[in-house]
């Protein structure tokens, strides 16, 4: 995040020795990302944070492909992918290119035995159903319904659930993720027409530092390739750090829509971007006042990206038969727009109370298997009268 937080102790000057308590000192790392030219934080460890006990195995996570190419309006029943115990077990990719992987959860169990790295990518975890704590070594953000978790790449964190109800969207983008640049100045504010700004924002709190030697499991996915790595010191051992890279949580709810006398275009309702793909949330708003708008969406043709609509909950106004949890894909290269009579009823409506997370790739996205074993076939027929 383009701002400044900071938790726990940290010396007057860095990079400086920093006595501990014992006389000793603390060990300083550098948290950063794109080299030494993007965000970054400086972390100060009790321990080292480099003693590896040994590495127990490694296996593929890489997803499975069921169809490479895709030219055809889908939809996926999302709710449809079984609850399982395990954090990372539950995870399940739909939508994947080299730039992001699509993927639904629903783990009814919280971390408690190991911690989880993802050194490939940043993760926008949406919270559909559920809520506890995200606990890093930066500090613990507590979630609930509608928000979103966004964890930089290299975090080593866990998920702690308060019930067996959890379900996920999660977004593994192989970009750094940020607020979008339209909404900032040049010092990284997010400007008064921004439809969030950073009071929305929910920084880390309560830094757990633990102090405990012993055998630490943590999960460590890079290429595809999860690493069992053992670690000779708890990973929260943090006393204090500061920078600007930092997990934190926005809630869809605290997305303030921008609406306008007719229908506004697709990018007004953008809440992160990447260089290769975007992340818009649709929530509730009052519809367009010119006296003769059609709120509805116009027939568009996605021509340089797919687009894909994750359906949270209310009544989407331009798809008939839209269930909580559903993925509609619609490809590049050919149109799509308002299901048969969807066009024609949004005429004279006043306001919407749909909430739904949008993601436009500008690379075609491939299905994989588990996507095709809760496709709803009849889908691209559904724009017949």
């Amino acid at each position: 995040m383009p701002f400044y937080h900071s938790l726990g102790k940290i010396p007057n000057k860095r990079h400086t020795v920093f006595k501990n308590p014992e006389g000793g000192i603390y060990y300083e790392q550098l948290f950063g990302t794109i080299g030494f030219d993007g965000m970054s934080s400086l972390l100060y460890h009790i321990q080292p944070p480099t003693a590896v006990i040994e590495i127990i195995q490694k296996q593929s996570v890489a997803p499975e492909i069921g169809l490479d190419k895709n030219m055809q309006m889908r939809s996926l029943q999302g709710f449809n992918v079984d609850a399982t115990d395990d954090y990372l077990e539950s995870r399940t990719p739909m939508l994947v290119n080299s730039d992001v992987y699509i993927e639904l959860a629903a783990p009814k169990k919280s971390m408690t035995d190991y911690f989880y790295k993802n050194a490939d990518a940043d993760e926008v975890i949406f919270i559909h159903r559920g809520n506890g704590t995200l606990k890093t070594q930066l500090g613990n953000i507590d979630f609930s319904y509608g928000d979103y978790l966004v964890v930089p790449r290299g975090m080593i964190y866990q998920m702690h659930f308060e019930s067996e109800d959890n379900r996920l969207l999660i977004i593994q983008s192989f970009h750094p993720v940020y607020t979008p640049k339209r909404y900032r100045n040049w010092f990284g504010q997010l400007l008064e027409h921004s439809p969030y700004c950073e009071r929305d924002i929910r920084r880390p709190q309560h830094l757990e530092t633990h102090n405990e030697n012993g055998r630490f499991l943590i999960k460590i996915k890079k290429e595809d390739t999860m690493y069992d790595y053992v670690y000779a010191h708890h990973p929260f051992n943090v006393v204090g750090w500061d920078g600007y890279n930092f997990p934190y949580a926005f809630s869809i709810h605290n997305f303030e829509p921008i609406t306008g006398r007719v229908h506004q275009p697709p990018p007004v309702h953008q809440t992160f971007e990447t260089g290769a793909f975007v992340i818009c949330s649709f929530v509730p708003r009052m519809y367009d006042y010119h006296p003769d708008s059609i709120p509805a969406p116009y027939n568009h043709s996605n021509i340089d990206s797919d687009e894909v609509l994750y359906y949270v909950d209310g009544d989407f106004m331009s798809r008939n038969h839209v269930d909580k949890g559903q993925i509609t894909l619609h490809p590049a290269g050919i149109p799509h727009g308002p299901h048969p009579g969807a066009y024609e009823r949004s005429i004279g409506q006043k306001e919407t109370q749909e909430l739904a997370v949008m993601i436009d790739t500008f690379k075609p996205l491939k299905l994989t298997k588990q996507a095709l074993g809760v496709e709803m076939g009849e889908y691209m027929n559904s724009w017949h009268h």
